[in-house]
């Protein structure tokens, strides 16, 4: 572990980690101050609005619905404003693949045949300080041709040509999620300026000369406010470099539930930025547990495999969003299709893709411009189902969806949600949870578990439901109240049954998990207290703050 006296400062910005293999790369002196002016330009706004968060967090565990903003109902209703048209290489996005940017994962999604590749430093990569700084390595080396390898069992990974990658969208982390390596004045930097400060100071020139540009998915957004301080950065960083102002593209995921009250306007507040707005599923399924958890029985939702997007408050949500992006010429791109091919199952994979297929056929019908997937081999499946509705056309953007009509109400009608709790759904939200978990502890934050990609978000719908169920005395459909002391026992014989090896973090995993399922306040991330305790150089526990405010 680092002591006190390894630390060292460049330019203002102390770095508190073990040094890495070629960290000097990306941690220049300019490139520090760089990230050192954008942090200090926002991060007493950046505070301000963590803490507007939890002030709205509170009034809607109070009782009081979001609603569309009467404030803005001028820019909702003004039909003349569009957001920039789309940027070189994201005109046609109709098969997106996501992932983390370790060196396989890189080389492999570029060579998907997908149109996008969400390079992903969020919520499928474990942000160790290996992880950040490694990837922005692998970022640059892929850019410049030189990440080739052989791997340990002698497999060759070679990246295809210049002409056949698709166009690489960064994902750096959300507000709420700091850089405790990283301290300015002591504290730490926002690990999304992180992300985005080092890769658009490294790339932003060179993905330029290459004719595209730096490009970003913005995650975990909750109103139109938070969508102006990523603008404002964008501004800045531009002026910094002397790079032309609107060179960057921003697509946001709406995965909070009051984001989805605010989709125009976050596309407003980032026009001359945005190119449009993504369906984020599962993230959105977890906020709207975490705003209403304490709201009793109309917003309790039956078991997560149950909660699909043919569900009433689902349907309104993707729908809105399309019409929404397509009024304002922005894209609209769909959920994530998370199967993972089981080779040595040909039958189950057959009947995965079939779901996958039906989904992606869905989205396209209902006017979306493309949609993700998680493995390559899903790359086919979405692309033929969006060839058949785009046919040569890059995107569906004049499809405009004036049949949908904005409804607030619906977008929270959850109790229109048909489904039932059952034993097997409390059982497999404890074992996915902590497996998720434990992998994530030891830097895989992308986890293959019954055939199917999870990342964080997973792990926290699985525990926010078990948090919910428990406070709101929930009732399974054999009759079982589903109380504290039951999900305990069902702890303790779940996690007696998975297979241990040599080096697990189950130990550390059940203790999280439990911390964040079992307490009687609820943490409003898990990640934030995993990242306090068991990645930090200097292990510590979480800030009341930070646990308050994200």
């Amino acid at each position: 572990m680092n002591s006190f006296t390894d630390n060292f400062t460049i330019n203002g910005i102390t770095i508190t980690a073990q040094p890495i293999c070629r960290q000097n790369e990306v941690l220049t002196p300019d490139a520090l101050e760089f990230v050192g002016k954008l942090h200090r330009a926002v991060a007493d706004r950046r505070q301000e609005l963590m803490q507007a968060r939890h002030a709205r967090r509170n009034a809607i565990s109070g009782g009081q619905d979001p609603r569309f903003l009467p404030q803005t109902e001028a820019i909702r209703n003004d039909p003349s404003w569009r957001v920039a048209p789309p940027a070189p290489g994201l005109e046609d996005r109709r098969v997106e693949i996501t992932g983390p940017v370790d060196k396989k994962m890189t080389i492999n999604a570029l060579n998907s045949g997908a149109k996008v590749w969400l390079a992903d430093m969020e919520d499928s990569s474990t942000p160790t300080w290996r992880n950040v700084i490694q990837g922005q390595l692998n970022l640059t080396d892929a850019l410049e041709r030189r990440i080739d390898f052989t791997s340990p069992e002698g497999k060759e990974y070679k990246l295809k040509a210049a002409e056949d990658l698709p166009t690489i969208v960064v994902r750096p982390r959300g507000w709420h999620l700091p850089e405790k390596h990283m301290l300015i004045d002591g504290k730490p930097i926002a690990g999304g300026i992180v992300d985005f400060g080092l890769y658009f100071f490294h790339n932003a020139r060179r993905l330029l000369a290459q004719g595209k540009g730096p490009y970003f998915y913005l995650p975990k957004i909750e109103n139109h406010l938070e969508a102006r301080l990523w603008n404002d950065i964008f501004v800045l960083a531009q002026d910094l470099l002397g790079i032309p102002q609107g060179t960057i593209r921003a697509t946001v995921l709406i995965e909070t539930i009051t984001a989805a009250f605010e989709m125009e306007e976050i596309l407003y507040e980032l026009r001359d930025h945005a190119s449009g707005l993504n369906a984020g599923r599962w993230d959105y399924i977890f906020s709207l547990i975490k705003n209403f958890r304490t709201r009793g029985p109309r917003f309790v939702l039956p078991d997560r495999g149950q909660v699909t997007m043919t569900q009433p408050f689902m349907r309104a949500y993707t729908e809105q969003l399309v019409r929404a992006c397509h009024r304002r010429g922005a894209m609209a791109i769909g959920g994530m299709a998370a199967a993972v091919p089981n080779r040595k199952d040909e039958a189950a994979n057959q009947a995965s893709f079939e779901k996958v297929r039906a989904d992606k056929t869905r989205e396209a019908n209902d006017g979306f411009d493309g949609s993700w997937v998680a493995h390559p081999d899903l790359v086919p499946v979405c692309r033929e189902v969006f060839d058949s509705v785009l046919g040569d056309r890059p995107n569906q953007l004049d499809r405009s969806r004036e049949d949908v009509t904005p409804d607030d109400r619906a977008l929270i009608d959850i109790a229109s949600t048909e489904g039932t709790i059952t034993e097997g759904g409390v059982r497999l939200n404890i074992e996915v949870g902590i497996r998720y978990i434990e992998s994530w502890l030891r830097g895989n934050g992308a986890v293959a578990i019954h055939n199917l990609m999870e990342d964080a978000a997973t792990a926290e719908i699985s525990r926010s439901q078990l948090w919910q169920w428990i406070h709101s005395h929930a009732i399974t459909d054999q009759g079982d109240i589903i109380t504290r002391e039951w999900v305990e026992d069902m702890l303790d014989e779940e996690f007696a049954r998975l297979e241990r090896f040599d080096g697990d973090r189950f130990a550390d995993a059940r203790a999280i998990f439990e911390e964040v399922t079992l307490a009687e306040e609820f943490p409003t991330f898990l990640t934030i207290p995993a990242y306090a305790r068991f990645l930090t150089e200097a292990r510590e526990e979480a800030t009341e703050e930070e646990l308050v405010a994200a």
